[in-house]
């Protein structure tokens, strides 16, 4: 078992402080800390860098990134039970780790982020259950740039080939749309199932996330409805699915260079952007 520091090894910690994994709140803890280092690595050189991570549970990434140099890392945990887990390694780091007990899903991380003197990346095995909507937040963040330097996020696998997905791409959807229109996105490397306690039924992902400084001008909450009206009915021909919300969804199409015969997967996200721009236009003359 790999040995980073002079605290006791995770599952003895989970063990003192009564942690089991409750399946409502996403839990599955990485408790191989050769994997965790892997992690810290492929979110790259991290000492000049804060680091907000989201769920860390007992703290096996946590303690990852502070042995691969993070400069500060604050730590945003919802489960009072993983506290005083934490609070044995902020004691271990003197003034490296800030525990914050809160639910992610409602706390501002852009504030907290632009409270912090140079840049932040965002780095966490994310909760299964509330992986997607918080990035898809980080995302559709305003204004862009964001408040990240870079995100580096565990997903279940096939959330991962959609985000990472290019038109085309059978796993190609809303979040390959959002993730590649505002990010460069890759995955990293696969964690199998059985390096976590307990083991997830799938395999998970590690996804790398860099920021376009310039992606195509598009207000995000346009984009986000337009997507959802296009791969609501992903089989039907956009000329269809886009009835909905386009007054003249065919003619539209045909002024942007779109076939109104194609379906949203065989899009370019350039193609989204258009007809995103067309679709607020078209809003506002109303």
């Amino acid at each position: 078992m790999c040995q980073i520091d002079n605290l006791p090894p995770l599952r003895d910690v989970l063990k003192k402080h009564g942690i089991n994994a409750i399946r409502s709140l996403g839990q599955n803890f990485l408790l191989d800390l050769n994997l965790t280092l892997k992690i810290a690595r492929a979110a790259g050189d991290l000492k000049n860098h804060t680091i907000i991570e989201v769920g860390p549970g007992p703290g096996g990434l946590t303690r990852a990134l502070l042995h691969a140099g993070a400069k500060k890392i604050i730590a945003v945990e919802r489960d009072y039970r993983a506290i005083a887990a934490l609070q044995e390694i902020s004691a271990a780091y003197p003034g490296k780790l800030e525990i914050l007990e809160a639910d992610a899903l409602k706390t501002d991380m852009g504030s907290i982020a632009r409270e912090q003197e140079g840049p932040v990346k965002l780095i966490a095995n994310l909760p299964y259950n509330i992986g997607t909507p918080l990035l898809t937040g980080w995302l559709t963040t305003d204004p862009w740039p964001p408040w990240f330097s870079s995100m580096t996020l565990m997903f279940q696998k096939e959330v991962a080939l959609r985000i990472c997905a290019n038109p085309a791409d059978d796993q190609f959807g809303r979040l390959g749309v959002l993730a590649n229109w505002r990010c460069y996105t890759s995955v990293a490397f696969d964690v199998p199932r059985e390096a976590f306690s307990p083991p997830p039924k799938v395999t998970s992902s590690i996804v790398h996330f860099e920021p376009r400084l310039n992606p195509l001008p598009c207000t995000s909450a346009v984009l986000e409805r337009l997507t959802a009206a296009a791969f609501g009915q992903r089989r039907k021909m956009l000329r269809s699915s886009l009835k909905k919300i386009f007054l003249h969804a065919e003619e539209t199409l045909k002024s942007l260079n779109i076939e109104p015969t194609l379906r949203a997967e065989a899009l370019s996200i350039e193609g989204f952007v258009a007809l995103a721009n067309a679709l607020e236009i078209e809003e506002r003359s109303s």
